[in-house]
């Protein structure tokens, strides 16, 4: 599907909220995925390439980010929950790596906003599984939609579906297709033969 194709949607990507301002100011194209608590057969996958970006808050930790994110967040209290959710941006997944080499994850610290402790925390975890690196082509919508936030969006899970479509018609790139194009070859170059594209 052509990026100009696609007019509204309500399939989501949960990412924290500090992420999600990254990708949509241009500071980073990368996540960095092993998979919710409660993800479909306990692994992680990719349901959905072209996704709202939700925002979270709940699970934002400042000890796992670099200086430069973690001193922008705001704690919530333990079981808080909105009663809205601003959606702004949306993303089409354009990449999944799969790695689980800690030398080459140390390598693609420059490009993502979370320390080594993360990286670490992240590669013991579940350590028969890769680490999935997520590059993201990010669009700003025109004009931010707040949708209200319903109990089944809860959990430690990566995809929802929301109740309702946001139209992402007219939105704009955050990075231009050059800048982008070269930011995935950088990266791509760094991690090898260990790839290979979405299948959704």
């Amino acid at each position: 599907m052509l990026m100009e194709d696609l007019k509204t949607t309500s399939h989501a990507l949960k990412e924290w909220a500090v992420a999600i301002k990254a990708l949509e100011t241009g500071k980073t194209i990368m996540l960095l995925r092993k998979g919710g608590i409660h993800e479909r057969g306990g692994s992680f996958h990719v349901a959905q390439k072209e996704v709202l970006l939700y925002p979270t808050y709940e699970h934002q930790q400042a000890f796992m980010l670099k200086s430069e994110y973690a001193d922008i967040i705001s704690p919530v209290t333990p079981g808080w929950r909105p009663e809205t959710v601003r959606i702004s941006s949306w993303a089409s997944i354009t990449d999944i790596l799969p790695i689980n080499n800690e030398s080459i994850v140390n390598l693609l610290l420059p490009f993502h906003i979370w320390n080594k402790y993360f990286i670490c925390d992240r590669l013991k975890w579940k350590p028969s599984q890769p680490l999935y690196v997520l590059l993201l082509r990010t669009y700003k919508l025109p004009q931010s939609q707040e949708i209200i936030y319903r109990r089944q969006y809860a959990g430690c899970k990566s995809w929802i579906d929301l109740a309702e479509h946001v139209d992402v018609s007219r939105s704009t790139p955050v990075l231009g297709d050059y800048i982008y194009s070269q930011l995935v070859e950088k990266i791509r170059s760094l991690i090898g033969d260990k790839l290979y594209a979405p299948s959704v």
